[in-house]
């Protein structure tokens, strides 16, 4: 191995992104297939995406969460993202938070209360965010560039979204890249975070009836 990359049969790997791309792969697996370390699915993601990812980072890449942007970045420019965004998405889940599909799917999905689910959707997505708009993103960008690395974060983002509503899980892939491109302007996952928190909080609320 040299340099961070490994011949294998002519065919030369890059050690840091090829376990990278591993990563990405086998840990949505183990939330898909119920592997539960603690009995609750948000904190069972954040261990996964959140505490997973930070490890991956400091034994792989041997490097502060920072670069890959856990931290504040540009705040004017994220808190600016992050009200203009949210205003926009209020309207329009205004709307599709009322349509059949949306209805039924997000009916019933506070049983122990309102509160209690916010919350966790909160600890929930605060792992997504960081796996996707933090580690893949910073990562793949460093690889491919930026460009290519806010769409290619937003696929797996996609494929986690199969099960919700149709509407939903198309519109991902661009939302996803959104939230990429919101997370590289501004060096950081937090603003991303904040608005897919509000997204589903929103969400809630109308289908629930609270609005």
């Amino acid at each position: 191995m040299r340099d961070g990359r490994i011949i294998l049969g002519g065919v030369e790997f890059d050690v840091r992104l090829t376990l990278l791309i591993i990563f990405c792969t086998l840990v949505p697996m183990l939330d898909y297939y119920g592997h539960s370390p603690t009995g609750v699915k948000a904190w069972d993601r954040f261990i996964f995406y959140f505490l997973g990812s930070a490890l991956f980072i400091w034994v792989v890449y041997r490097e502060p969460l920072s670069n890959f942007g856990f931290g504040w970045g540009d705040w004017r420019r994220g808190l600016l993202y992050t009200a203009v965004a949210c205003a926009g998405m209020a309207v329009v889940l205004w709307f599709a938070a009322r349509t059949p599909a949306m209805q039924n799917f997000y009916q019933g999905r506070a049983p122990n209360g309102l509160g209690r689910a916010i919350v966790l959707n909160g600890i929930e997505l605060f792992g997504w965010e960081f796996v996707w708009r933090g580690l893949a993103l910073f990562a793949f960008a460093r690889a491919f560039g930026p460009g290519p690395a806010i769409f290619l974060q937003a696929v797996p983002f996609a494929f986690m979204h199969l099960g919700k509503p149709e509407i939903e899980t198309l519109s991902t892939i661009f939302g996803g890249a959104a939230f990429g491109y919101m997370a590289w302007r501004t060096r950081s996952f937090v603003y991303p975070w904040l608005i897919h928190w509000f997204i589903v909080t929103f969400t809630l609320l109308v289908t629930t009836g609270v609005i």
